[in-house]
């Protein structure tokens, strides 16, 4: 096979796309040994020295050798699917069957070799991935402590911005984030509970899907909070997220909420990449959830008469004003659910793992506190392991506070009243300095009101504020993911909003 050595992949990594690098490989102008080596390669020059991003929590020792099975299998005209050859980077907490650890970026599971792949994995597999290697992320998905700091972890230290080396990568998912804009690798997946692939996807400026709970499987992914919890793509542009999402989606049977997206999903999202997209539909503007950034408002309404010239139809008056009604209701599900959801994932761990409970992780943090503890503590941790089972009325009363909030009087009321393809608003604020004495500086998000609904919702670039990214949400009810991806594809097209990260070590002001 005809093979460029890593110069091409190289260059291709720093500005290219999933979808061109895909090209290549099925053109033979690129082996997957070449594109996986020059991602190592990116990852030593950048992640390990140089900015030293730390992105990357653990490389996977067999990258090299997956990578070589792969080109053979093509050499005999065999690709497993959309994704043969092509390297991805998994959150550190997804289960991998591997020489890989899977440890929420805690000590407590730095043993941890899970029995089985995640079911998201075996697709990846399946369609041909090379698992590269973890990324590092919030400890424990950033549901220790009221007072964290996004992206550092006791395994894994601190993820840096690659747009401004002192700024939040913003979290759960910050490695994911960060490698994908890097170019450390074309695809990774990140999860989220609430904002864990919104925020770090706009803070480092890509885009990031999170889809509609039951479209890609819960199971073998350490938890927070089943009624809130998936996985999703994150890339460069919306093709390689439509890409990746086709490939992740699936009925698994360990995970019951998966049967409702039969005759829903669709195994090739990129059939919806359509750059006039947004020509005729409505979008409904979410104001409410613009905040009080003057600078992020004005990029805003730049995007919004973007999509005008687009053709679309924007609708002003569409406030989510429900979000504000929720209180604690969000937090206690969350509290509840953590408890028990933790508990039953503890248990399926080998002998190794010696924490079996919540408590057995709150009592090794307290053990290990100068290591695992140095800047916040676990506040979040210590509230959950004083709530009772997932039967208590106060439990089951803020569920349908929440479904009822969220959905029916929230998300679904907007887009019924106002006859919406979707809904949009920015995806926050530009990132902050990274304070590891106070913790986060977050100010406005808006993807609660979708995340507790388990709506789906697009995170596409749409600016910078002083060399910073600014990402724009397009959000709709279940099982749109068809619609939100052709509306952020247009748009990414007409504006073109994405730029390559500087690595500098702080803004110049």
């Amino acid at each position: 096979m005809p093979d460029q050595g890593t110069s091409a992949p190289r260059g291709a990594l720093e500005s290219g796309t999933a979808l061109e690098l895909r090209a290549a490989l099925d053109s033979g102008a690129l082996s997957s040994r070449t594109l996986a080596e020059a991602c190592l390669e990116r990852v030593e020059t950048l992640d390990r020295s140089g900015p030293r991003l730390n992105s990357i929590i653990e490389l996977n020792p067999e990258a090299l050798e997956i990578a070589d099975a792969l080109d053979a299998e093509r050499r005999a005209g065999k690709t497993r699917g959309p994704l043969h050859g092509l390297p991805v980077l998994l959150k550190d907490n997804i289960d991998t069957h591997d020489r890989m650890a899977t440890t929420a970026g805690s000590l407590a599971l730095a043993d941890s070799i899970a029995p089985r792949d995640a079911f998201l994995v075996e697709r990846l597999r399946a369609a041909g991935a090379i698992i590269l290697g973890k990324t590092n992320l919030s400890e424990w998905a950033n549901f220790r402590s009221s007072h964290s700091v996004s992206g550092w972890s006791s395994r894994g230290g601190l993820t840096k911005n690659p747009h401004a080396l002192d700024r939040n990568a913003c979290g759960s998912s910050s490695g994911s984030a960060v490698a994908v804009a890097a170019g450390l690798c074309p695809l990774a997946v990140g999860t989220e509970t609430d904002g864990s692939i919104i925020c770090p996807s706009h803070i480092n400026g890509i885009v990031g899907i999170k889809p509609t709970l039951g479209l890609v499987s819960r199971s073998g992914i350490i938890p927070i909070a089943h009624s809130q919890d998936t996985a999703g793509p994150m890339a460069r542009d919306v093709a390689g997220a439509a890409l990746l999402l086709g490939a992740l989606a699936g009925i698994d049977g360990r995970d019951p909420a998966t049967a409702a997206q039969a005759g829903r999903a669709r195994a090739d999202y990129t059939v919806f990449l359509d750059p006039e997209g947004l020509r005729g539909a409505r979008i409904g503007v979410a104001r409410d959830r613009f905040g009080d950034d003057a600078r992020v408002a004005a990029l805003m309404e730049g995007a919004l008469a973007a999509m005008r010239e687009k053709g679309a139809v924007i609708v002003e008056g569409a406030n989510l004003e429900a979000e504000n009604r929720l209180g604690d209701a969000e937090l206690e599900v969350l509290l509840y659910e953590f408890k028990a959801d933790l508990g039953v994932y503890l248990a399926s761990r080998g002998p190794e793992v010696k924490v079996r409970s919540l408590r057995d992780v709150i009592e090794f943090n307290e053990a290990a506190k100068d290591t695992v503890m140095p800047f916040f503590g676990q506040e979040r941790m210590l509230e959950a392991e004083k709530r009772g089972d997932l039967g208590s009325r106060k439990y089951l009363a803020a569920r349908r506070r929440c479904l009822e909030l969220s959905r029916r009087k929230g998300i679904d009321a907007v887009m019924r009243k106002h006859r919406l393809t979707a809904l949009v608003f920015p995806s926050g604020n530009p990132a902050w300095t990274t304070d590891l004495v106070n913790g986060d500086h977050y100010r406005e998000c808006g993807s609660s009101l979708p995340a507790v609904a388990g709506y789906p919702c697009v995170t596409v670039p749409a600016g910078f504020v002083r060399g910073l990214p600014v990402g724009l949400t397009f959000a709709a009810g279940a099982w749109e993911e068809p619609a939100l991806i052709r509306l952020a594809y247009a748009f990414e097209t007409a504006t073109k909003a994405r730029r390559t990260p500087s690595f500098a070590p702080t803004l110049a002001l």
